[in-house]
């Protein structure tokens, strides 16, 4: 069985594949003082300090309920962050461990959290393989005109350029896409939104564009982040903050937190107050208008694909984009929309609209299976 492990910031999920099937799926959120474990039948509160602990509750309370290590063939890793060179799921070896480490500055707030998981299972299980699989990885086939900032070739040697995110959630998207209609549409607009947002341009079914760039931070208005932002705003942000206290602005303090008091869009909606809906306006127009760049990116549109937290569950949000998108062509099921059903159009759409749940983990285990049954 393999053993499937998605540490965040502030969190660590495991999940355990027999094949592609789940087994078991637990998590610690809010690492610290009053972390959350959930797993099975245990819902608690505990002082869990760091990754490290968060992962050693989950092993104790799996053994509590008659799981064991033991059974576990294999671990494999969700890394946000493998910049331009890891743009595939890899064995775990001492030289692609470095390159993750390596890769810390392009994602210093989600690498170091992803590692931390990493070095914590190969001390406690040091002969189990491990396995890592990327985030940006989807977004390589992207040409070099997308990817590439107009700066000094110094500068742009030192990594600085657009890599793109959310690449796990998107390949995943396309895998059940395939496997629910047999075929894929050529132009596919996913939207991936969440507490962190993007837009995907998939072309053929491999990316061409998306809205993430050298960090996750730019594009769409997101919970805490600000989105797309003239970089002499930021530099101006810099003089007044430093450099750290604009990172915490733009990171955590900025997006749906900003403009309207609170980073949950459900809050949102029940707040009733004139900054609340402009932050919900907010962030569905400018889905609207990078929509319209991944479009352009891929010459048309013949689908539209919600996934993630908000594109699953939030049917005002998706009725505001989809609104916005009806120049396309797109006549999108109001009663559908609002039932949350699978299919969002309706029959006479030259543009098909469709919910596709995240499977972010699945996907994972897709693609150690495949790297397992090669040997390697």
């Amino acid at each position: 069985m393999l053993l499937v492990v998605n540490a965040g910031s502030s969190s660590i999920k495991l999940a355990v594949f027999d094949g592609l099937v789940e087994v078991m799926l637990g998590r610690v959120s809010d690492i610290g003082p009053a972390a959350r474990l959930q797993l099975g039948h245990v819902d608690s509160l505990a002082a869990l300090t760091d990754h490290a602990a968060a992962l050693d509750a989950l092993f104790a309370t799996m053994a509590g309920q008659g799981f064991s290590a033991a059974q576990l063939t294999a671990a494999a890793h969700r890394v946000v962050h493998g910049g331009a060179d890891l743009v595939q799921a890899c064995r775990i070896t001492p030289a692609r461990l470095a390159q993750i480490v390596a890769c810390v500055p392009l994602a210093p707030l989600h690498n170091p959290a992803n590692l931390t998981a990493i070095l914590a299972m190969q001390q406690r299980h040091p002969e189990m393989p491990q396995y890592a699989c990327f985030d940006t990885a989807f977004h390589a086939t992207n040409p070099a005109e997308a990817v590439s900032y107009a700066l000094p070739a110094a500068d742009r040697a030192l990594g600085l350029r657009r890599y793109g995110f959310h690449g796990l959630s998107y390949a995943g998207l396309v895998d059940r896409l395939r496997q629910r209609y047999q075929t894929l549409p050529k132009r596919l607009l996913a939207l991936h939104l969440g507490n962190g947002a993007s837009l995907c341009a998939i072309l053929d079914g491999v990316s061409v564009a998306t809205t993430m760039g050298y960090s996750p931070l730019d594009g769409l208005t997101m919970g805490t982040r600000a989105g797309a932002i003239d970089g002499n705003a930021v530099l101006r942000l810099a003089q007044l903050h430093g450099i750290d206290g604009a990172s915490r602005i733009l990171n955590h303090e900025s997006g749906l937190l900003a403009l309207g008091g609170s980073n949950d869009m459900r809050a949102l909606h029940g707040a009733g107050t004139k900054a609340a809906r402009f932050a919900v306006q907010h962030f569905c127009y400018w889905a609207v208008r990078h929509a319209g760049s991944m479009i352009a990116a891929m010459g048309g549109l013949d689908a539209v694909a919600f996934t993630g937290g908000i594109g699953e569950n939030d049917a005002v949000v998706r009725a505001a984009i989809l609104q916005g998108l009806h120049w396309t062509g797109l006549a999108f099921d109001a009663a559908g929309n609002t039932a949350g059903r699978a299919n969002l159009h309706l029959p006479h759409s030259a543009v098909a609209a469709y919910i596709v749940p995240a499977t972010e983990e699945r996907q994972i285990a897709q693609q150690v299976n495949a790297l397992q049954a090669q040997g390697l």
